[in-house]
C-alpha cells in the first residue's frame, strides 16, 4: 500500500507587531527549500490523473525546446557555438514547466525522493509518481514531434540533416558514457530546480530555472524526455518523408534503439537526481535543523 502525507510547508510565525518583515530577496534556508520541494512532489502524487495531464503538457514543452535548439544550430560549424545556441534556445522550456506548474519526471525524481527521506511519502507512492510522470512526459513529447514531423516543410532539408546528426551523436555513445551523461544531466537540472524553490524573487527563480536546461544541453548530457525529441523527430521524419535523410536510430532495443536510450537515460537521470541532489540537500537540511556547527 502506498501512502502520501499532506504537504506541511512551514508558515512564518508572527511573534509580535514589531517583527521585521522577511527580506523578499533573501533566499530561503536549505531546510525550507527541501520542504517546499517535497510539498510539490506530495501534491502531485496525491492527484495521479492531474499529474498525468500536467506531465503530458510538460513533455510537449520539452519538445518545444528540442525543436528550437535544432533550428538555431543549423549550419553552425563550430561545436562550441552550436552547443551555446542550442542551450540558449532550450533553456526556456524548464522555465515554462516550473512557472506553469507542470510536471517533469526528472524534477520529480529528486523532489519525490526528498519527500521519501522526510518520511512523508512511501516508496510505492514515489514509484507511482515516476511511472505516471514518465508515461505522460513521453506521450506529450511524442505527440508534439509527431505533429512537427507530419508538417514537414521547414523541418525537412537542412533541419532534418541537423536532427539526424544530433540523434546519431547521442545513440552511438557507449552505454556507460550515456548512463554517466544522464547522471550529470539531472545533477545540473535538479540543482537548478532546488535553487528555484530556494529563491524568493521571480527574476531569480526564472534565472535558476533557465540555467538547468541551458547547462545540460551545452554539456552534451542525456535527458530522457529531451531525447524523445532529439531521437524521435529524425526517426519520424525519415518514416513520413521519403526525402528526409536516413537515421541510425531505431524504435526498439537495438544498439541505436529509442527504447534502449529511454531505459539507460531514465536510470542515469534517476541516479543523478537521488544521489547528487535529493540526498545531499536533505542531509544539509537535517544538519542545519540540528544546529550542527563546524569549528
Amino acid at each position: 500500500m502506498s501512502t502520501v502525507l499532506a504537504p506541511q510547508s512551514a508558515k512564518p510565525v508572527v511573534t509580535g507587531a514589531a517583527s521585521a518583515p522577511p527580506d523578499p530577496f533573501e533566499p530561503l534556508t536549505v531546510g525550507q527549500m527541501a520542504t517546499r520541494v517535497a510539498d510539490m512532489a506530495i501534491e502531485k502524487a496525491a492527484n495521479p490523473w492531474t499529474l498525468l495531464v500536467r506531465s503530458l503538457i510538460a513533455g510537449a514543452m520539452v519538445a518545444f525546446g528540442v525543436l528550437l535548439s535544432l533550428t538555431v544550430s543549423i549550419g553552425v560549424t563550430s561545436p562550441g557555438v552550436a552547443a551555446l545556441l542550442m542551450g540558449l534556445a532550450f533553456g526556456m522550456s524548464f522555465v515554462l514547466i516550473l512557472v506553469s506548474g507542470m510536471s517533469l519526471i526528472t524534477a520529480d525524481m529528486a523532489a519525490g525522493f526528498m519527500a521519501v527521506l522526510q518520511k512523508r511519502m512511501s516508496l510505492g507512492a514515489y514509484a507511482r509518481l515516476l511511472v505516471v510522470g514518465l508515461v505522460g512526459n513521453c506521450a506529450g513529447a511524442l505527440t508534439f514531434i509527431a505533429v512537427c514531423a507530419a508538417a514537414g516543410g521547414p523541418y525537412l532539408g537542412a533541419f532534418a540533416q541537423r536532427a539526424a546528426a544530433v540523434a546519431a551523436a547521442k545513440t552511438t555513445q557507449p552505454t556507460m558514457t550515456a548512463l554517466l551523461l544522464a547522471v550529470l544531466c539531472t545533477w545540473f537540472l535538479q540543482t537548478s530546480m532546488c535553487m528555484y524553490f530556494k529563491a524568493r524573487s521571480d527574476v531569480a527563480r526564472m534565472g535558476f530555472a533557465f540555467y538547468g536546461p541551458f547547462a545540460f544541453v551545452i554539456g552534451g548530457t542525456q535527458h530522457v524526455i529531451a531525447n524523445i525529441g532529439f531521437l524521435g523527430l529524425p526517426l519520424l521524419l525519415s518514416v513520413l518523408h521519403h526525402d528526409a535523410p536516413a537515421t541510425v536510430v531505431e524504435w526498439g532495443f537495438g544498439s541505436h534503439g529509442l527504447l534502449t536510450n529511454i531505459v539507460v537515460t531514465t536510470l542515469g537521470n534517476l541516479v543523478g537526481g537521488i544521489v547528487f541532489v535529493a540526498v545531499p540537500f536533505q542531509t544539509i537540511a537535517w544538519l542545519q535543523r540540528r544546529g550542527t556547527v563546524l569549528t
